[in-house]
């Protein structure tokens, strides 16, 4: 959601902006606006629309610097309207800020405000923050950027909510200043040159060395160096990091899409979680992240899971697995709900916050609940530095590279691999037989190979996706070990096509939505040749006797299967548990086939970011 870059150095500011937040442009937005200090004032071109049209306002209109700010919207307070877009002033025209993140107590600040004097020029709630600063910068009485820092540390202190800010002060022309509580803030450290940005992604293309903000965190930028504190002025704790991957790994290459290009990488990226995490002589896994030892692990009874969206689907699977191989109970809660909620966390609970970018808000703050009730939490997440990477007690990374299309697609299955090493590492200390695991490992080993099969029906699956592109709605089904896949591919293809769609255990279509079923409804059965392959036949002659169309994921060479369905996408044969990884590609690019069909914006779905830092 919405994205930060920000400039001090001695190049030209709004181009390196500009570029920067193309680079944001996958996290979701709605308007886009800089922010550059010129001949002692702050010059702003804003307008709602992307990015190409700020571009073209630039062209226009062009501002000159070497210090600057700037941001892509995502609305939350008020509509996508270029007054609405950022930076916004305090009173005196003279601060700017660009922020993420919600400013709960908005309302009761801007009441305040208004009691002063203040005439509001946006209906958003960064707008108060800004004008907050400046009213406590004018009552210092004093400028420069001693001053202004102890009027950002009284504003803060009055704010309530989320933020990730920039911000400008006319009075410290060659300083950029920062501030993190909630959402995600990296500095990139260049020579001669800073860079403040929401996302590694904005900086990679200039430098490799990164400082992530904790937060609670300050920092004061300038091209020759940069300060940073607490909020409550203690010192700040900085590591430097190198971020592994370069600006390439954000090109969509030879790919139409960003979703199409990370479906294909699938394979490598399944091969990069699986690296180095095999212990063949003792039949398990090896994931030396989780910072505790056999005995530790053999004490856990429990498992609490959190997570969203795709993230949640994920936990779903990792949870079957792990009472089907270390036969330790696990429940999968929406990380949004699990906040409200007071479930016994005991201290034989272990919890798992899945997230792809390791600054989801909601799973951030189960973690820290978790935490709180004396539980030991681990992080599963792709962001190294992230704030669940920080806070939890250990973890497991995805090493699946930057993601850039909004709808997940690597990122689940490499969480879904990792789940299975870690159902697999659970096991081996419990029930789990060497041989079992020795078998696991084979087949994880395979799977990479078995997704290439998969992919190379592309073609097929586009030419199914074509023919039912028209549907006004979806259901997807399977049982067992696949409806979380089924699940998955509903919202899929709701993410990216806009048309309707629902995931049920295909067992419960008989309790509801089989009301659904007609001749223009088609029904998507997870159907390989497993365990309940009989018992799904069934739930489809259902929806066969309704006369609803039927497209059927199923075992490569099933002609029985074919001879039921008005459709098939075949996959690899795999053991019951692993069989959804397969499922699921068939899913992502039935999903993507029938987006480009309809002439959707498939890497940047309407109303949709990438990554959600506020409740």
């Amino acid at each position: 959601m919405c994205g930060i870059v920000a400039y001090v150095g001695g190049r030209p500011a709004a181009p390196l902006l500009v570029e920067g937040l193309r680079r944001l442009e996958y996290r979701g937005y709605d308007s886009a606006g800089l922010g550059v200090i010129q001949g002692g004032k702050i010059a702003t071109r804003k307008c709602a629309g992307r990015i190409d049209a700020l571009a073209a306002r630039l062209a226009e209109y062009p501002v000159s610097g070497t210090v600057g700010i700037s941001h892509t919207r995502w609305a939350t307070h008020g509509p996508p309207t270029d007054a609405n877009s950022h930076p916004h002033f305090d009173a005196s025209g003279r601060i700017a800020v660009v922020h993420n993140g919600v400013i709960e107590n908005c309302a009761e600040l801007k009441r305040l405000l208004e009691g002063r004097g203040h005439a509001f020029a946006s209906e958003t709630d960064t707008e108060a923050l800004a004008r907050l600063i400046g009213e406590f910068y004018t009552e210092a009485g004093e400028k420069g950027e001693a001053a202004f820092l102890i009027a950002l540390r009284a504003a803060l202190r009055r704010v309530v909510g989320a933020y990730g800010l920039a911000v400008l002060c006319a009075d410290c022309p060659d300083t950029v200043f920062g501030a993190r509580r909630g959402s995600p803030l990296v500095v990139g450290l260049g020579r001669g040159e800073h860079f403040l940005a929401s996302d590694v992604n904005a900086v990679v293309a200039h430098t490799r060395d990164v400082i992530y903000l904790g937060d609670g965190d300050l920092v004061a930028l300038r091209a020759d160096g940069f300060e940073a504190a607490r909020l409550d002025e203690r010192e700040a704790k900085i590591e430097v990091h190198r971020i592994e991957h370069d600006a390439g790994a954000a090109e969509k290459g030879e790919f139409a899409h960003f979703m199409l290009k990370e479906i294909f990488e699938q394979p490598q990226t399944l091969r990069n979680a699986l690296r180095g995490r095999f212990n063949t002589e003792d039949a398990t896994s090896v994931l030396g992240g989780l910072n505790m030892t056999a005995h530790e692990l053999r004490r856990v009874d429990r498992i609490q899971m959190a997570a969203c969206g795709t993230s949640w689907h994920a936990g779903l699977l990792g949870g079957m697995w792990i009472e089907e191989f270390a036969r330790i109970p696990c429940e999968v809660d929406y990380a949004s709900e699990f906040r409200y909620r007071n479930p016994p966390l005991g201290s034989g609970t272990l919890f798992v916050a899945i997230t792809q970018s390791g600054e989801t808000a909601d799973t951030l703050a189960a973690l820290r609940e978790a935490k709180r009730k004396g539980a030991r939490a681990l992080g599963i997440c792709n962001v190294v530095g992230s704030s669940i990477a920080r806070e939890a007690d250990g973890g497991i990374y995805l090493h699946a590279g930057p993601e850039v299309g909004v709808a997940s697609t690597k990122a689940f299955t490499s969480q879904v691999v990792v789940l299975a090493l870690l159902a697999l590492h659970l096991g081996r200390l419990h029930h789990l037989s060497a041989l079992e695991g020795a078998r696991l490992l084979r087949e994880l080993e395979a799977m990479p190979g078995k997704i290439e099969r998969v992919l190379a029906r592309s073609e097929e699956i586009r030419r199914i996706a074509a023919r039912y592109k028209d549907a006004a709605s979806f259901l997807f089904l399977g049982r067992r070990f696949n409806h979380p896949v089924a699940l998955e591919g509903a919202l899929k293809l709701k993410e990216i096509s806009y048309i309707h769609a629902e995931g049920y255990p295909a067992a419960e279509m008989k309790h509801g939505p089989i009301a659904l079923v007609d001749e223009k409804t088609p029904s998507v059965f997870l159907c390989p040749r497993d365990g309940m392959y009989e018992k799904i036949l069934s739930n489809l002659e259902e929806v066969r006797a309704r006369r609803g169309p039927v497209i059927a994921v199923a075992t490569e060479g099933d002609d029985d299967l074919a001879k039921k369905a008005d459709a098939v996408i075949e996959i690899p044969e795999a053991p019951d548990p692993l069989v959804p990884l397969l499922g699921n590609v068939a899913l992502q690019l039935l999903a993507y086939h029938t987006a480009v069909a309809l002439g959707r914006d498939v890497d940047r779905p309407r109303n949709l970011a990438k990554s959600v830092t506020v409740e």
